[in-house]
């Protein structure tokens, strides 16, 4: 076991809840430093943490004096330190797939619902909470039915988004569909999206990574 290494995130941060998966298929131990999001403005926008990643974003992976930020540079970086299990496939073609799934959700989908941006769009067009809503769930829909299209339509796609053991892929699908659900998106159109949720949801790295099940997280009332 690891003890070296340590995460700045947000309980409810979906692209540190990638990072917390990965660490947890991986089966490395890992210190938890919350980053409050919405405190005082946002901790991440503070002089220290800006000194750790000048983004202002979480997540960031500290190992010993290296620190590392984003989250799928990170859970790459730990893919190649610490091999075993492998996050994602030995071949070229099966790599570039799934990659292209991961960023389909890290790039596509995530930022346009990101909190900085829902912060701007009210801050700027003052919009109505109904309709961040609505924006949310238009890029949100819109990306799933690619992702959905890409699983159905290729014969990689296994038990997991590519194959039988969940790899990159599930890792940052998994966090997107938490966000569906808690922004009420209907799923019933991405039936391989629910079935492979479904398969890693059963998983004990993936049920530890869950947001309210993490130290920061605010206690039920």
């Amino acid at each position: 076991m690891v003890s070296d290494l340590a995460l700045y995130g947000y309980w409810r941060s979906t692209a540190a809840y990638r990072v917390r998966i990965a660490l947890a298929l991986k089966g490395l131990a890992w210190e938890n430093r919350p980053v409050h999001l919405l405190r005082d403005g946002g901790e991440q926008h503070g002089a220290g943490f800006r000194a750790l990643n000048p983004q202002e974003l979480v997540p960031v992976l500290q190992d010993g004096e290296r620190v590392f930020t984003q989250s799928l540079a990170i859970v790459e970086y730990l893919d190649e330190t610490y091999p075993e299990p492998p996050l994602l496939p030995v071949d070229p073609r099966g790599r570039a797939r799934v990659r292209a799934l991961a960023q389909a959700v890290a790039c596509d989908i995530h930022p346009l619902g990101n909190l900085r941006v829902l912060q701007q769009l009210e801050r700027q067009f003052n919009a109505s909470e109904a309709q961040r809503t609505e924006w949310v769930r238009h890029w949100m829909a819109q990306g799933f039915a690619a992702i959905e299209a890409l699983l159905a339509d290729n014969v990689a796609t296994g038990a997991f988004c590519h194959g039988d053991t969940p790899g990159l892929a599930d890792i940052c699908l998994v966090p997107q569909v938490y966000n569906a659900l808690r922004w009420k998106l209907p799923l019933d159109p991405y039936p391989n999206v629910q079935r492979i949720h479904a398969a890693c949801v059963e998983l004990e790295a993936f049920r530890t990574a869950v947001p309210e099940l993490q130290p920061d997280a605010p206690v039920a009332g």
